[in-house]
């Protein structure tokens, strides 16, 4: 997704995160910084989600993301840092990594949607033979078996810059809830049913309905970036 959006980038943002990043790094590089502060961190997990109830129809910032310590508030205070020039060096590059990392999460399905089971992470699943939790199998698990990085980034990146105009039209908040409307579409409602207390077969008809939402969500993403960096760093 970041190698997406770093090559939707305007000369000039271009040019503002080299200078923010510093020399040597990549918005790919340090995209998944996020993650690995989080333990000692603990404040910045509410972060990386908004847990927009499964049952619900939209995004209520009072019940999803109260005093916006969620992935849309956390997204509208890094940028706010981005954008302050006046802002110490290492500030601003911890919230351009932020930035980074949080559009990217806030387009996996289960980082904006509930259903009482910790966005997925509660529901064990088997697939491919291997135990596991639905949260990861959108995680990673899914796209682990899609292809490797390098073959898959032409085509994704190619169908990204062709739709970015439609892609980046609405707000943050409009994203986050199309995403969510995909969890109840295609995560939960297209979720094989389980007897009680045994795990979820995931089989190949899951995987082949989800694949192309995947691609879709990582094509999305990385043109979204681009466009709030590109508005940001102007």
């Amino acid at each position: 997704m970041a190698r997406i959006a770093e090559a939707q980038l305007t000369a000039e943002a271009r040019v503002r995160v080299a200078e923010i990043l510093g020399p040597g790094s990549t918005m790919a590089a340090v995209s998944s910084w996020p993650d690995e502060i989080r333990r000692s961190r603990p404040e910045t997990g509410p972060w990386h989600y908004v847990d927009i109830p499964i049952d619900k129809p939209s995004l209520d910032m009072a019940r999803d993301c109260p005093n916006g310590n969620c992935v849309i508030g956390a997204i509208a205070a890094m940028r706010a840092k981005l954008q302050d020039p006046a802002l110490a060096a290492d500030q601003r590059r911890e919230a351009l990594m932020f930035v980074i990392h949080f559009v990217g999460d806030m387009h996996q399905p289960l980082h904006c949607s509930d259903n009482g089971d910790r966005g997925g992470n509660q529901v064990h699943i088997v697939f491919q033979g291997q135990p596991g939790n639905l949260h990861s199998l959108w995680d990673s698990g899914l796209l682990a078996r899609m292809g490797k990085e390098d073959d898959l980034f032409p085509r994704f990146s190619a169908a990204s810059a062709r739709r970015r105009k439609k892609f980046a039209t609405g707000t943050v908040s409009d994203w986050a809830e199309q995403t969510h409307k995909l969890a109840q579409q295609m995560v939960y409602g297209k979720l094989p049913s389980a007897a009680s207390g045994a795990p979820v077969m995931i089989g190949a008809d899951y995987e082949r309905q989800a694949d192309p939402l995947i691609e879709l969500q990582i094509e999305r993403a990385g043109a979204r970036l681009a466009a709030v960096l590109n508005q940001d760093l102007r």
